[in-house]
């Protein structure tokens, strides 16, 4: 089998194993949630749940969004400033998957902030986003200034995140994303409440 379709067969592998654990945690909460009900329920073996997902926390964490992330900021134009690439770029990304995967991504979205023991690994989803954007805005060792725009940029793509599953989705998650960056950018200043 060609490396492509073992790629393709694993990303389906895991694909099926999340959404079994996210429609089970739905129906009979996290904590009561065994890995054994989620392998039984996506139809693989209990060794191949964890070749996928090193527990059970992994698979409310885990994303594929990072890499594309990625290549998406390296395809913006050099010419334009750096946070206005990892704009455009989470706003492109955020096309291709939201529209399919809506429910999921909230689902998730409500898990992480539901849940302590995920809650406090929020950090490390944001650690990870903005190494994504660090590596498609430069090649080799991230300047102060590359860190700091990919740090500020993840942070604003997390909050946009957690607000949106804080208000039950109720807006929409590319308006809030794309709000939080213009914020971010100083396009738009926040309104006074009089």
């Amino acid at each position: 089998m060609s490396g492509d379709r073992r790629a393709q067969r694993r990303q389906r592998t895991r694909a099926s194993i999340q959404e079994a654990a996210l429609r089970l945690f739905e129906e009979q909460g996290y904590e009561a949630t065994t890995v054994a009900q989620i392998a039984e329920a996506a139809g693989v073996s209990h060794m191949t749940f964890f070749r996928h997902f090193p527990s059970k926390e992994e698979v409310v964490l885990a994303d594929e969004y990072d890499p594309m992330l990625e290549e998406l900021v390296r395809a913006q134009p050099d010419h334009i400033p750096a946070v206005e690439r990892i704009h455009r770029a989470t706003l492109i990304g955020l096309g291709r998957v939201y529209e399919s995967n809506r429910e999921a991504l909230l689902h998730r979205a409500r898990l992480l902030l539901s849940i302590p023991a995920l809650r406090s690994r929020i950090g490390e989803n944001l650690a990870s986003s903005s190494t994504a954007f660090e590596r498609g805005l430069s090649s080799g060792e991230p300047s102060l200034e590359v860190r700091a725009v990919a740090a500020a940029c993840s942070a604003a793509l997390s909050t946009a995140v957690i607000a949106w599953a804080e208000g039950d989705g109720e807006q929409e998650l590319p308006e809030l994303v794309d709000e939080a960056f213009r914020l971010l950018s100083g396009a738009t200043r926040p309104r006074d409440h009089h």
